[in-house]
């Protein structure tokens, strides 16, 4: 992780820095004796994660924070305990570290600060696959092609050379394949429960043994596929 020091005392910042080196996954791009000074910094360049002092002349540590559109990780380092609670009001602040500062519970800031990024990682990844999907899709009915708006649909029906979508607003057959749509549909919200059936898990009203209830719709769901399904649950 790229880090910067944030400390009007040079020698806290020497210490944090010292810290620093002791972790080979940390790399401190810069420190910086005013929060001023970082603000210029960041707006040009990206770090993971910032250890900041909270008392600092002219801007606070917490002056510097409300700044941040997009924070890091943030890890406090102060010699005054009483702020404790109003850090913990920050989602970026991962820990508040007294000085002066012990190795291992300075180890222990940077596993929290760790897990912190791969929690966003991992947020960001899924709003991405969320939006690498087109939110629509054409259909050919009687010459006409019908636009579908993709979130809408929660149930699609295979029956012979036809599949049935239904939506939230209307009802389509369309002479097609259960395969041919499910390529279409984004993987984030739907799932093939059934060789017959594929549903939006956003739609899921009940699940009772062997069936899901969408809607107004009991589908069956495959012994092969609830595996599947109880796991994709898990993940709303």
């Amino acid at each position: 992780m790229n880090c910067i020091i944030i400390d009007d005392e040079k020698l806290a910042r020497t210490i944090i820095k010292t810290l620093c080196d002791e972790i080979d996954s940390l790399h401190v791009l810069a420190e910086f004796p005013n929060a001023l000074q970082a603000i210029k910094y960041l707006n040009e360049n990206e770090v993971d994660l910032i250890f900041l002092d909270i008392h600092m002349p002219d801007f606070t540590g917490f002056d510097f924070v409300k700044t941040l559109k997009n924070p890091p990780s943030i890890v406090l380092t102060t010699s005054d305990p009483k702020f404790a609670i109003e850090a913990f009001q920050y989602d970026c602040i991962v820990d508040y570290l007294l000085k002066p500062v012990a190795t291992d519970r300075f180890k222990m800031a940077v596993q929290k600060a760790k897990k912190y990024q791969a929690i966003e990682s991992k947020t960001s990844e899924t709003i991405n696959d969320d939006s690498d999907y087109e939110n629509d899709f054409y259909i050919n009915i009687d010459r006409r092609l019908i636009k579908i708006d993709i979130p809408s649909i929660y149930l699609v029906e295979a029956k012979g050379d036809y599949i049935h979508i239904k939506t939230e607003d209307k009802n389509y057959t369309v002479h097609s394949t259960l395969k041919k749509i499910e390529e279409k549909l984004p993987e984030s919200l739907f799932l093939k429960i059934h060789r017959s059936y594929i549903i939006n898990l956003k739609k899921i009203v009940d699940i009772e043994d062997n069936s899901v209830l969408i809607k107004k719709d009991v589908i069956p769901v495959s012994r092969s596929k609830r595996p599947e399904l109880m796991k994709r649950l898990d993940l709303l």
